[in-house]
Order: C-alpha cells, then structure tokens, then sequence
C-alpha cells in the first residue's frame, strides 16, 4: 500500500509538470494567434529541445508584428542562439521604423553581434549625442601655450557601424586637429580672438571618415593661456650654455693650474742644478791652488768683493722695507 501510494503521489507530480508545460505552451500560443503572429504550437514546443527561451521569442515576434514588421520565427532563434540580444534588435528595429531609417534585420543583427548597442546607435541616429575633448594644450608659434577643451557633436552613422572606428578615434583626431590649427597661428592671441577657426580649421579635415559617427557640428568651450614655452626653452637654452662656458673654464684653470705646477717644477729642477754648479766652485778653486791658477790675494780680492756684494745686498733689501713702512705709515 505504501509503494502504490508513493506511485500515485510521484505520478500526481509529473501530471502536474506536464499540465503546467503544456498549458504554458497553449498559453504562448494562444497569446501569437490572437496577436496575428503566426508561431506554431509545435515549434513552441520545440524550442524548448533546442534551449531557446519560447517567450523571449513569441514576444518578440508580436512586437514586432504590431509594429507592422513580418519577421520569420527562424530569424529570431538563429539570432538568439548566435549569443544576440533580440528583443534589443526588435526594439532597434521599430525605433529605425518609427524615425524613417533604413534598417533591415540582417543589418540590426550583424551590429549587434558586433557588440554594438544597435538601439542607442538609432536614437544617436535621431537625437546626436555630445562628446567633450580631454584638456588639450599646443604652443603657438610666438611660444605661448594655449589649452582648448571643444564638445564635439556627433550623430551614428548606421551604415558604418559595423568595422567603423569608435567616439576614441573622434576624440583623438578633433584633438590633433586642435594642436594643428594652434600651432600653425602667428600669435596666441589670434587664436583668443577667433575661437571659432580652431572648429572651422577640423571640420574641414573630413576627421569622421572611416569612423561610426558623423560630426555634426566641433564647439570650443574652454580656452586658457598656459605657461610661455618659448620663454623657458630660451631660459633652458641659456642655463645650458652657462653650464658649457662654466665647464670650459673650468677647463682652462685646470690647465693652466698644471702649467703652473709643472713650471715650479721646472724650477726646483734648475735651482737644484744651479746648487750642485755652486758645489763644483770650491772643489775648482782647490785644484785651481794646486796648480798654481789662483793665488792668496786673488782668494782674498775674491772674498772681499762677495762681502761687498752681501753687504750692498742687505742695504738695499732695508731700503725697501723702509719704503713700503712709510708707505703704509
């Protein structure tokens, strides 16, 4: 009794799965035949077997039918089971209808496996988003630095959003536009007076080829003077060729520090050699005794003129002294 009562009970559970499936899927079918779209109630239980979430479809599909678009069930499971977003795309879709836009599904689908928002990208389409420029700064040509923020307006270009370049390459090139245009004037305050030539001198440029967007309109916000460049490029300059002068003249003492030493050098050297000349002088006047070259009074005359020149030697060094005490005095 106990095994046929747990029959029963397990069996009451499965009737009850099987009730709340089915009718689940009568319920979705019922809800696309009174809406007009057509998906079949098989095809609502298959989805099930190739995991595609049957509601996310069948509503889809009846969005889209009352927005007037007959769009096949197989499109919509393919797109799912392509890793898209598809009630986005069926979103995407009626905004491009409602606003005039040419968008097919195939076209609104590719975007979105792209990894695009296809339904922002169609109301940039209708309503132009406004992106602001990171702080640019450039130097003009008299070296004042000039720093320019601009908001760039920007609307999505449908037919270029699939492998079309991002709002970073806008910002890049509107950027490089602005530090050509400020360093090609004469004087930063050309650029103060007319703003407006830095937006003229980048339209111009055609800087959203290649890109997703298409620039509307480029608005210099914000221009402020920065530091003078020219002026502390020459100051560096100048720092630079004192350092060079100084080096050099370093130099120069160096050398003729070296010159000096080595002239003392060389004049230690001579006077050694004038004292090893003035002890030659008594060996040659004892040899000059032996052999008869030189006699007494000639030694004595000798002597007596070398104390007359000591004596005259030492007045006239008093002399000096004197002089340079009056002078002080």
């Amino acid at each position: 009794m106990d095994f046929m009562y747990i029959l029963l009970v397990i069996a009451g559970i499965i009737g009850l799965a099987l009730f709340y499936f089915i009718f689940s899927y009568i319920a979705l079918w019922v809800q696309a035949l009174v809406s007009g779209a057509k998906v079949g109630l098989i095809n609502i239980i298959f989805m099930r077997f190739r995991k595609v979430p049957p509601k996310l479809i069948v509503e889809s599909k009846i969005m889209a039918v009352k927005a007037g678009m007959e769009i096949p069930t197989d499109s919509l499971e393919s797109h799912f089971l392509a890793g898209g977003n598809v009630s986005r795309v069926i979103q995407a879709l009626i905004a491009a209808d409602k606003a005039n836009i040419d968008l097919t599904f195939n076209r609104a689908a590719a975007i979105d496996l792209a990894g695009r928002d296809v339904l922002e990208a169609v109301q940039m389409s209708v309503n132009p988003k406004v992106i602001e420029t990171p702080l640019v700064a450039a130097m003009a040509k008299d070296g004042i630095q000039l720093k320019a923020i601009s908001r760039v307006t920007v609307r999505a270009n449908i037919d270029r959003l699939v492998g079309g370049a991002g709002a970073e390459t806008i910002l890049a090139r509107v950027g490089e536009g602005i530090v050509t245009t400020i360093g090609s004037a004469e004087t930063h305050k050309k650029v103060l007076e007319n703003p407006d030539m830095i937006s003229k001198t980048v339209l111009k440029k055609g800087l959203d080829a290649g890109t997703a967007y298409e620039i509307l309109s480029i608005d210099i916000a914000d221009v402020d003077v920065g530091k003078n460049i020219g002026a502390e490029l020459e100051t560096d300059r100048a720092e630079a060729d004192k350092k060079i002068a100084q080096a050099k003249a370093e130099e120069k003492r160096a050398m003729a520090f070296a010159t000096e030493q080595e002239m003392r050098a060389r004049v230690q050297e001579m006077q050694a050699k004038v004292v090893e000349a003035e002890a030659q002088v008594p060996l040659a006047m004892a040899e000059a005794f032996r052999s008869g070259n030189l006699g007494i009074m000639d030694y004595y005359r000798m002597k007596n003129v070398a104390a007359d020149t000591r004596m005259r030697d030492q007045i006239s060094k008093g002399e000096t002294e004197s002089g340079q005490q009056d002078q002080n005095t």
